[in-house]
């Protein structure tokens, strides 16, 4: 017990302050709100948050079949521990922007409820730069798990206390809403289009042409 079961490391490509883990590619939907200044656990996802703007940050994974040993807060800046549930079974660290890195799938135990635990340094370094050269340092720890509460372990650095102020000053939205509003501006533009359509068919050829150049630009 505590040994994992697989580690590995490597770099991952962040974009808009962020990477995210994912199950099976499918990446999660905004708006995120990180209450906690870390991460944000959706089904089948999560987003983790970076100082750096975009460019580069390293990244540790341990993958267990049990609960590992106590958490370890020691050289860490913020630390925290979340349940994520992976309908897929095949979780993996993922870029917004750019290919996924090399790096082992983080549910082996297949489709199922799973704590994540993450731990992050050097977002204070240089916030907001186009990072080269990784400055951010996570390590990621994954086992199958019940579904619990949201544990923080620690949080100290600027960075996430400016994203956890920013977060309780942001109106809440429910998430089955913020997710759908894409869809529902679609069906609405859908609709007038073909509303449009049905008038435009009884007017002259160029006031039609004039119209659907407008319509197409609005699209």
């Amino acid at each position: 017990m505590g040994v994992p079961m697989a580690t590995a490391r490597g770099t991952v490509n962040v974009s808009h302050h962020m990477f995210y883990l994912t199950d099976d590619g499918l990446l999660p939907q905004p708006p995120f709100t990180p209450t906690n200044g870390l991460l944000v656990a959706r089904p089948g996802a999560a987003v983790i948050f970076t100082g750096a703007s975009s460019g580069v940050v390293e990244i540790q994974v341990e993958v267990h079949g049990d609960s590992p040993p106590m958490v370890s807060t020691d050289g860490w800046d913020e630390v925290v521990e979340t349940t994520v549930q992976v309908p897929r079974g095949r979780l993996a660290v993922d870029a917004p922007m750019a290919n996924a890195p090399d790096l082992p799938v983080l549910t082996p135990a297949g489709p199922g409820s799973y704590r994540i635990r993450v731990h992050a340094r050097g977002r204070d370094t240089a916030p907001d730069i186009v990072a080269f050269e990784p400055a951010e340092h996570y390590l990621i720890t994954v086992w199958p798990s019940p579904p619990a509460p949201e544990a923080v372990h620690k949080q100290t650095d600027r960075y996430g206390e400016t994203l956890r102020q920013s977060a309780a000053q942001a109106p809440s939205i429910p998430l089955a809403v913020a997710d759908n509003r894409e869809a529902i501006r679609r069906r609405r533009l859908e609709d007038y289009l073909r509303q449009a359509a049905s008038r435009l068919v009884r007017q002259p050829h160029f006031e039609i042409w004039s119209r659907l150049r407008w319509l197409k630009a609005a699209a």
